[in-house]
């Protein structure tokens, strides 16, 4: 039920809403900033799993007459709002925080807070662990920045339990807003990290060096049936890969022999790399013999 992106972003929907739900009630108990800067990233990680949700099911449409390339970059965009959002968090909690510094207050009920970090802690664990998961198996970038900033979530949580733990036993009120300012920084290095992945493909950044590796080594595999390739272009919308080039194929073989080495090569990358769309063009050679890795009888009419 949970293991597609859908399903994934359900079950963040409800994990974070009951943890909004805690986070603002103790946050109001205790007086504590750095509780309240945790619900805050929650809320925002409510209203990322919230676009996430919506552009998941935007990018899973089909192609169609106005989209020739289908709808995968709303995911690369719902993750830039994302982190826009993350980063607006960050700074106004920062804000907060150096105000709370210079009037100074105090904060109560210590315990409550502890607790209720504590849960956030074991909640944001399991949660970020299974969106990833199925972030993998789905090549979502939404699902990865949704889980990503749900992590973040984890070791900002766990500053401010200790915090709270510190304040107990000695009483320094101003531990608060210093955690607060942290738990901030992790924030915006999150926003950072989501922004710069996302953004990526929303300007065609090229595949990974290691997919483009994949790519030219199917290519390699039928050396000897073709001459060379080049013009190697790659990118990506969503969980969409596209990848065009050009083959140069022996001046004297058929269209149809052409067609056949194309569609092996593309089915060959189809298979390595999942959700690929693969565009060939074919040029003939230059009939440069000694650089030909063709013997030259095959190249006869």
């Amino acid at each position: 039920m949970f293991a597609t992106r859908s399903g994934a972003a359900k079950l963040s929907l409800i994990v974070i809403t009951g943890l909004i739900a805690l986070k603002v009630t103790v946050a109001v108990i205790t007086g504590s900033i750095s509780i309240f800067a945790q619900a805050v990233d929650s809320f925002l990680d409510l209203l990322a799993v919230l676009i996430t949700f919506f552009a998941v099911i935007i990018a899973s449409r089909p192609a169609d007459e106005r989209h020739a390339f289908g709808h995968g970059k709303v995911e690369n965009i719902a993750a830039t709002v994302q982190a826009v959002l993350i980063l607006t968090a960050g700074a106004l909690i920062i804000y907060t925080a150096v105000r709370r510094i210079i009037m100074g207050t105090a904060i109560e009920l210590t315990e409550a807070g502890i607790g209720v970090m504590a849960v956030s802690i074991i909640a944001s664990i399991f949660l970020s662990r299974h969106l990833l998961k199925v972030a993998r198996t789905t090549d979502s970038i939404a699902l990865e920045a949704n889980a990503r900033n749900i992590a973040a979530d984890v070791y900002s949580a766990a500053g401010v339990l200790v915090g709270l733990a510190v304040i107990r036993l000695t009483g320094l009120n101003i531990l608060d807003p210093i955690i607060a300012i942290a738990v901030a920084l992790i924030i915006l290095k999150a926003a950072y990290d989501v922004m710069r992945r996302s953004f990526g493909g929303l300007i065609d950044v090229k595949l990974p060096e290691a997919e483009e590796k994949v790519i030219k080594e199917c290519i390699m595999m039928y050396y000897g049936e073709l001459v060379s390739f080049h013009a190697l272009r790659t990118r990506k919308a969503g969980n969409q890969r596209y990848v065009d080039l050009h083959l140069i194929m022996p001046k004297k073989i058929s269209v149809a022999a052409s067609h056949q080495i194309c569609d092996r090569i593309e089915q060959s990358i189809k298979k390595r790399l999942h959700h690929t769309s693969v565009s060939i063009h074919v040029e003939p050679c230059d009939e440069n013999c000694d650089l030909c890795p063709i013997p030259s009888e095959r190249c006869q009419p």
